[in-house]
């Protein structure tokens, strides 16, 4: 019986009710909860609840903002944030106590969100003031924001995300709270679930490597070779479950999971056992690796990806899938890469400005240099980086906050249907003003 998946919830304690709702739609999950009671605890809960194990981990902006420095990179995360229906609730509400919809000020919503529910219920935009969430942003700035629109509005309420805008403003005026509803955060766990099970099941994928050893005509005795790359193979510790034939008179082939080989390369990075071959044996070899649906397949993928690597002057390895993707070259000295990024220098030092991953931000401006300065909508760019149509939202939003996309327009791709808003990715230009 397949274990139990484990997600972490990260949230203030006044939200544990709505997210133990949400919760229990989940079959085959179990909760470890970080409850903090003020933003100065978020740090010391998060390190508690990543000091057990855990396969994925749901948590809010502020929380996320605060302690995505402590985040492991191959966990699983997932950014739970209010959508467009909780802050039309929020205004719901309002009108419901008889209060008008405008003059009012809105927190940590993107400016997007906004424009799009004052649209949709017909409100007077310039009467709404709106403080999108920036990572850095102290609660002090938002109250001090809200303070300074009521001062000059006398509105009768605010809306907010942030918790403790209420305390601080002390019953001086009305806070409605916009803040993820049930729907919301069960949408986001449903999400993080089927990701962290899609990625278990991609590990439990069948898998070959083939070994082989480069070169040969240099080679003076190339069976003695192969049969001391054999025995190297045989007896890798992390090879121990794996099934070892010979593959001809140069190779050897090794069938295992997809996750072992994912362990054996530091993810895909490095394989210290060319190295030892190298070093130990005086054998200068290569690998390939094949993802596929059968046995045949696999090895198929294996050589081509093993012929591929023989190409190279350095020793290394690559892996094929089924599906077209090609992953290396992978190094032989075992030390897994990092990101450097030298045509963009700046962007590890944007993605921490921003909140994304280093990697996520160069395929961003990868496909803004394919694009050529053409818009794109936020389905297209979820295709093009392999992730669902909300998660492509959610980007598009964090993106547009970080002035990182800008809107140009929409487009009706049917005559039914609400059009499609198009933006503009300006990756490119942020770089160049990063020192």
């Amino acid at each position: 019986m397949p274990a139990a998946t484990v997600i972490g919830l990260v949230l203030h304690a006044s939200h544990r009710p709505r997210f133990e709702e949400a919760a229990r739609t989940l079959t085959g999950v179990t909760f470890a909860w970080a409850v903090y009671e003020h933003e100065g605890q978020i740090r010391d809960r998060v390190a508690g609840l990543l000091s057990e194990p855990l396969d994925g981990l749901l948590l809010g902006l502020v929380p996320y903002a605060k302690s995505r420095d402590l985040l492991p990179q191959d966990l699983p995360v997932a950014v739970t944030r209010s959508a467009a229906l909780d802050l039309a609730l929020a205004w719901s509400r309002a009108r419901g106590n008889g209060w008008p919809a405008t003059p009012v000020s809105i927190d940590t919503f993107a400016q997007e969100t906004v424009d799009e529910v004052a649209a949709a219920l017909d409100l007077d935009r310039s009467a709404i003031a709106c403080l999108p969430f920036e990572p850095g942003q102290p609660l002090t700035d938002v109250v001090a924001f809200h303070r300074e629109q009521l001062a000059r509005t006398r509105a009768a309420y605010v809306i907010s995300v942030r918790t403790g805008v209420a305390a601080a403003l002390d019953g001086s005026v009305a806070v409605l709270n916009a803040l993820a509803t049930p729907g919301t955060i069960r949408a986001d766990l449903h999400e993080l679930a089927l990701r962290i099970r899609t990625e278990r099941a991609d590990g439990l994928r069948f898998a070959a490597g083939v070994f082989l050893i480069a070169e040969p005509e240099r080679s003076a005795d190339l069976d003695r070779s192969r049969v001391a790359l054999l025995h190297l193979l045989l007896n890798t510790p992390e090879f121990a479950d794996a099934w070892i034939d010979n593959r001809g008179r140069r190779g050897v082939v090794v069938f295992a999971h997809a996750a072992l080989f994912e362990a054996v390369t530091h993810r895909w990075v490095g394989l210290p056992v060319l190295a030892e071959a190298r070093d130990t044996l005086g054998i200068r070899a290569v690998a390939g690796f094949g993802l596929g649906d059968s046995a045949r397949l696999c090895v198929t993928l294996a050589e081509r990806a093993a012929a591929r690597a023989e190409q190279d002057a350095d020793p290394g390895a690559y892996l094929l899938s089924g599906n077209g993707t090609m992953i290396g070259p992978m190094g032989a000295s075992g030390v897994p890469l990092t990101y450097t990024y030298r045509e963009h220098g700046g962007i590890e030092t944007l993605a921490g400005r921003v909140g994304l991953s280093p990697a996520t931000l160069s395929r961003l401006a990868a496909i803004e240099r394919t694009l050529a300065g053409r818009p794109v909508s936020p389905s297209d760019l979820a295709r093009s980086l392999g992730i669902t149509d909300p998660s492509g939202r959610r980007l598009i939003r964090k993106l547009s906050e970080s002035r990182l996309a800008v809107g140009e327009g929409s487009s009706q791709v049917h005559r039914k249907g609400r059009p499609t808003r198009l933006y503009r990715l300006a990756i490119t230009a942020a770089l160049e003003g990063v020192s």
